[in-house]
C-alpha cells in the first residue's frame, strides 16, 4: 500500500477504508477537519458600500451591502438586523448582504448607526 505522503503527491486522498471521507486540504478525516474551524479575516479599506441593484432579478430591486469587516456569523446578525429594520427578506451570500426591495436610504442610515463608515455605490 502507498504511504499517505505518495497520495498527497498525487492530488490527495479523498477516501480512506480506515477513516472514511478524507478532507482534501488538511487531510485528516472529515470528523477531524481543522480547514472549518480557521476563519478567514475578512480585509478590506473599511469602508461599507450600499448600492442598488436590478441586473438578473427580473427587473425587482435589491439593495447590496459590501465591505462589511466582521466574520460570518456576525454578518448574519447584521444582516437580520438590516432587514428587519426595512421590515424586508433578504439573505447573506458570498460575503454580501442583500436586502429585497430599493432601501440605500434606511440601509445606510442603520449602518451609521452602528457605527460603520458607509458610501453610497453605484449610481
Amino acid at each position: 500500500m502507498a504511504s499517505l505522503r505518495d497520495l498527497q503527491s498525487l492530488g490527495g486522498l479523498v477516501y480512506s477504508t480506515d477513516h472514511g471521507r478524507m478532507c482534501p486540504a488538511c487531510s485528516k478525516p472529515q470528523a477531524q477537519c481543522v480547514c472549518k474551524q480557521i476563519k478567514p479575516v475578512p480585509t478590506g479599506d473599511g469602508i461599507v458600500r450600499v448600492s442598488r441593484e436590478t441586473k438578473g432579478r427580473g427587473g425587482k430591486a435589491v439593495t447590496l451591502v459590501k465591505g462589511v469587516l466582521v466574520d460570518s456569523d456576525q454578518l448574519e446578525q447584521l444582516g437580520k438586523q438590516l432587514k428587519t429594520a426595512c421590515g424586508t427578506g433578504g439573505t447573506v451570500k458570498d460575503g454580501v448582504i442583500e436586502v429585497q426591495g430599493d432601501h440605500v436610504e434606511k440601509v445606510m442610515a442603520e449602518l451609521q448607526k452602528l457605527g460603520h463608515k458607509v458610501k453610497r455605490a453605484g449610481g
